[in-house]
């Protein structure tokens, strides 16, 4: 089900399947930010990855001595969440563990998300209730996708992202199954903080960084509109587009944890930057989204 919130600058439209915000309109300019979905290239737009980020060796993992299996991402982006607590600027939908879930997660949680308009920035928080009476361990990330070229001016190739501040950035080494190496490689930008874009840049799929600037915007050379992301929980940030194509969008996707080394098969109490939640505790975290008219 489709639920509209909405303020003098934005009005956005969040979809009960992920509790994932399928539309984000710019009310000064009309223009339309977020990806379409089009199944040609992605057909998803801004999905939350929970309780894993990126792919799992033969989508498995060990718990306790027992293998369970669990698809790309997680499990949140396609299941139902229940309605909250909704204004017209704001609203909050939860996810609970049921008997299919818990086949392939076995803890006992509550996971809320939470997207409130303030002016042209929108804020997306996680909660993160651990049920069970053990640790939970658990990640957390974003994927949306945003139309280039910004506002449908210029091209593709006239987009470039910046980030907030200089930083000693590095990208992790993928195999071609864009799982884990344990290798990274320091990863150069412009003046130390800009990415020109262009398509050939994804034909090896997402470049991840990790000790990146906590912000990053989206920019155009022939257009004054941008897209500026804040991410001060999240440990990595991903880049991407569908690869070998010439695909209109790109994803910004902060993560706070990252895919299974290739060739191993994950113990989520050992598996990388995981979370590990204690019995009966909450945490909360989350990004924003900023829209430039």
């Amino acid at each position: 089900m489709l639920f509209v919130i909405e303020n003098d600058a934005l009005k956005v439209s969040v979809d009960s399947m992920g509790c994932e915000i399928v539309s984000i309109v710019g009310k000064k300019d009309g223009n339309e930010y977020l990806w379409g979905g089009n199944a040609e290239f992605w057909a998803q737009h801004a999905p939350t990855m929970f309780p894993i980020c990126g792919r799992l060796q033969d989508g498995k993992y060990t718990y306790r001595g027992k293998t369970y299996e669990m698809n790309l991402h997680g499990f949140a982006r396609h299941a139902e969440f229940t309605i909250g607590e909704k204004t017209p600027a704001s609203i909050s939908m939860t996810l609970t563990d049921n008997e299919t879930i818990y086949a392939s997660y076995p803890f006992h949680f509550a996971f809320t998300i939470t997207h409130t308009l303030d002016g042209d920035t929108i804020r997306t928080a996680y909660t993160v209730e651990n049920k069970s009476d053990v640790p939970m361990p658990y990640a957390v990330g974003g994927h949306p996708g945003y139309n280039l070229p910004l506002g449908g001016v210029g091209t593709f190739e006239d987009c470039y992202i910046e980030f907030d501040y200089e930083a000693p950035a590095h990208s992790l080494v993928m195999t071609e199954r864009c799982l884990l190496t344990e290798d990274t490689k320091p990863f150069a930008l412009q003046d130390g903080t800009k990415l020109d874009l262009h398509h050939g840049l994804f034909d090896n799929d997402a470049i991840f960084l990790v000790n990146m600037a906590k912000g990053v915007t989206l920019k155009s050379k022939v257009s004054d509109k941008f897209v500026a992301m804040k991410y001060d929980d999240m440990k990595y940030v991903g880049l991407w587009h569908k690869p070998h194509t010439e695909a209109p969008y790109m994803c910004i996707e902060p993560w706070t944890s990252v895919p299974a080394y290739d060739g191993k098969v994950d113990d989520l109490e050992t598996k990388r930057d995981l979370a590990h939640l204690g019995a009966g505790e909450v945490a909360h975290l989350g990004y924003s989204i900023t829209i430039g008219q």
